[in-house]
């Protein structure tokens, strides 16, 4: 009798139910999601079929009755090195979703479902399996990892990767506002900028500061991508000082997220150079962490969404100079792209336009920042870290299949 291979899951953490039918000759290929699943065979007739489909109802209603995430599980994570994963950027990287926006998006019927995951009890669920340093900050992943009173990518990442791996997490978030790669970031291979454009730079400087020197314009440029290495060397030389529950455990630097890119869109000489310092970054950040092979994730700017009522062509050069990074044949498969315009909030976006000022009650029950700062939407805040925390999981399984 034929037969199919079957697996079904449910990841309550993050609120997702999947199911996947595999004839025997493709079965295996596609993992299951993170959460609590069951895979098998069982006979192609309608009565196996119907069978696997009670399967998945009964997960279904289970694991969203009765299905917590591993962090309100009493067992610690696995053995096996920290999982170590750099998140770096500007300002959206800082992460500007509101928590007063969180905690009452959360409390609705209509937005409940999204965020439900990150409450028990009524408490802000707190990870047992996933750590973070941010700048002055660390601990246990929670909500408030972002600028004050917020969260940003890291939240859902987090979550995503913490569920995904047995083996403990560690996040580390190097970003700062309003920060350029064409120069805060920028990777030393790229060098310095020409004589005739430094020397622009400092007279510039000088009538703001008449003291400023033509090395302080020069180590102006990539001063961030030197402060990210720091940040992230001291991190992990000090991480049984700083996370004591870790004590003793080696380390795998396991991937790299890249969100910034405004800096950069809003000058045109910036924009027609950007993919070539971008992949230097890529080259430069894998060489001197010494992680040849580390999946690297870029998220693609997404303000506006993907419904503009008016063109904007250097944003959309700008968009296609980070997505043709990933196509240089070196990093196909090692790198990926996020389209976070997909993520765009359009219903916050209705209500800015139409002057949030005016409109105050209705605005404080969707957004909480400007269009640059996604609207400080947190539909859009979460949406963005699980699209990063996939894109991540697909390059690992593809590397992991391609050894």
């Amino acid at each position: 009798m034929k037969s199919f291979a079957f697996w079904a899951a449910i990841a309550p953490s993050r609120g997702m139910s999947r199911w996947s039918r595999r004839w025997p000759e493709t079965a295996g290929r596609e993992r299951a999601p993170s959460g609590l699943w069951w895979s098998g065979v069982v006979p192609a007739d309608g009565g196996g079929w119907r069978r696997a489909m009670a399967l998945l109802a009964a997960l279904i209603v289970g694991g969203l009755t009765t299905g917590a995430p591993r962090s309100a599980h009493a067992d610690p994570p696995g053995p096996g090195p920290i999982k170590v994963f750099i998140l770096a950027g500007q300002s959206n990287m800082e992460g500007k979703a509101s928590l007063k926006l969180l905690e009452y998006q959360i409390r609705q019927p209509k937005t409940r479902p999204l965020f439900a995951h990150l409450q028990k009890d009524g408490k802000w669920v707190v990870r047992d399996d996933v750590w973070i340093k941010y700048l002055d900050r660390r601990g246990r992943l929670t909500v408030g990892f972002g600028s004050p009173n917020c969260f940003g990518p890291e939240l859902e990442f987090g979550n995503v990767m913490g569920d995904y791996f047995k083996e403990p997490v560690l996040l580390i978030k190097t970003a700062w506002g309003g920060k350029s790669l064409y120069r805060d970031f920028r990777p030393p291979s790229s060098g310095l900028p020409s004589e005739e454009e430094l020397q622009e730079l400092l007279q510039r400087a000088r009538k703001r500061n008449p003291k400023a020197t033509l090395e302080d314009i020069k180590q102006s440029f990539g001063h961030y991508y030197r402060l990210m290495l720091q940040e992230v060397r001291e991190t992990l030389r000090r991480r049984d000082e700083l996370f004591p529950e870790l004590r003793g455990r080696d380390y795998e630097i396991a991937g790299f997220v890249w969100f910034q890119g405004w800096n950069d869109m809003i000058n045109p000489k910036y924009v027609a150079q950007y993919a070539h310092h971008m992949a230097n970054f890529i080259r430069d950040v894998r060489r001197d962490l010494n992680a040849p092979n580390m999946p690297f994730v870029i998220g693609q700017l997404g303000v506006g969404g993907t419904k503009e009522e008016k063109p904007n062509p250097r944003k959309e050069a700008f968009k296609k100079a980070q997505a043709s990074v990933a196509e240089l044949p070196e990093f196909r498969g090692n790198v990926a792209v996020v389209r976070t315009d997909q993520y765009w909030d359009e219903e916050a976006y209705a209500v800015f336009k139409k002057g949030w000022r005016e409109h105050r009650e209705e605005w404080e029950k969707v957004g909480s920042n400007y269009p640059f700062h996604y609207l400080g939407s947190c539909k859009t805040f979460l949406l963005i870290g699980r699209g990063f925390a996939e894109a991540m999981i697909r390059l690992i399984e593809s590397q992991r299949g391609a050894n």
